[in-house]
């Protein structure tokens, strides 16, 4: 209430100095020009007495100065007084401006603007990330105006990339397939639909989201998102060679500057050195010592840089263990155990399995 108090009395205070001079009577000429010519024959006096000045230089000045002084103090006196009508317009118009002004912007506010909306206390402020503010502002407004127009699919397809920013990625399910039904199928409507399916299911291609970059592809065979992850939903399967056929096809297309390319070969690496599984160590068994030693290794040691960089990888994780033991260095078993329970810390799945496979070798 002080601050509405307090903006009050500034809006009042600048209107004020604004338009109080159009309630005040013009004032008519005070003799200033009358002043100043006086001052000017005073001068010429002076200069005269003091020799600046030749005697007739200073009479042709005084003669000018006095012809502008008679001149000004006529004017002086015969300058009209202000209609007092005129006067009172002025004052009218003051009055209705201190009064209309203040009134029409409450009407303004209270038509377009949310008062009845309660003040979210300093202490939430501080704790909402400054970086966020305009996106949850934003989310509000969108959300708003959607409920009250559930039918406006220019409105779901603002929302649903937001949703994802923010990781509701179940909102941004939700609003992918208002923005499909409303607004029609295209390939990058599909393709992001999609895409929140995958992330709603932690990074898994499900059935839904695989049939949905399907009909992308249907309709615009290069999409690149959709190609992309049908190769993910390949490497998932358990098909790493069509999946790195895929991607390689991919790169062999990319534009030069295409900023996707990265993604992709960091992916094509992944299923490209993923190391040697314990059939491939038990076929080297058959090939001359040196040759199964200095193959067997190198892929080890292929596998165990790449984990290095990307621990989240179980199966690479368990393949590495079990080659480990196969070479029969059971220190280095033990020594990956303990990285890939590091690595995997915040996922109790991956480290139940980490822990089967060490019962089961009897690392």
């Amino acid at each position: 209430m002080t601050l509405w108090f307090v903006l009050a009395l500034m809006t009042a205070a600048a209107m004020f100095a604004v338009l109080w001079p159009l309630g005040r009577r013009n004032a008519a000429p005070a003799g200033s020009d009358v002043a100043v010519y006086r001052d000017q024959l005073d001068e010429i006096e002076r200069d005269r007495a003091g020799g600046l000045i030749a005697d007739v230089e200073a009479e042709a000045a005084r003669v000018e100065v006095s012809r502008r002084l008679l001149a000004a103090a006529v004017a002086a006196q015969t300058a009209p007084e202000p209609a007092p009508s005129s006067v009172w317009r002025r004052r009218a118009a003051a009055i209705a401006a201190l009064v209309l002004l203040p009134v029409g912007a409450a009407f303004i506010y209270l038509v377009l603007g949310s008062p009845w909306l309660p003040g979210e206390p300093h202490a939430a402020r501080l704790q909402t990330p400054l970086q966020n503010q305009s996106i949850q502002g934003l989310v509000s407004q969108v959300e708003a105006h959607i409920e009250r127009n559930p039918e406006d699919g220019r409105g779901w397809e603002v929302l649903a990339p937001v949703y994802m920013r923010l990781g509701r990625y179940d909102d941004a399910v939700k609003a992918r397939r208002k923005s499909l039904e409303l607004n029609g199928s295209n390939a990058e409507r599909e393709s992001d639909l999609a895409e929140a399916l995958v992330a709603a299911a932690n990074g898994v291609v499900t059935a839904d989201a695989k049939a949905a970059f399907e009909r992308a592809l249907t309709l615009d065979a290069k999409d690149t998102k959709s190609r992309f992850y049908i190769g993910v939903a390949a490497e998932q399967d358990g098909r790493r060679e069509e999946a790195a056929s895929i991607w390689r096809t991919m790169l062999v297309s990319a534009p030069p500057d295409a900023l996707w390319a990265a993604t992709v070969r960091e992916a094509l690496t992944r299923v490209t050195s993923s190391g040697p599984s314990a059939a491939d160590v038990a076929a080297a068994a058959d090939m001359p010592p040196q040759q199964r030693a200095e193959m067997v290794r190198g892929m080890v040691a292929g596998l165990a840089a790449r984990l290095a960089q990307d621990g989240a990888d179980i199966e690479g994780w368990l393949r590495l263990v079990r080659a480990y033991m196969v070479l029969g260095e059971r220190d280095k078993a033990q020594a990956a155990v303990v990285q890939a329970r590091r690595a995997l810390a915040r996922d109790p799945e991956k480290l139940r399995r980490i822990d089967g496979l060490v019962k089961e070798l009897g690392i």
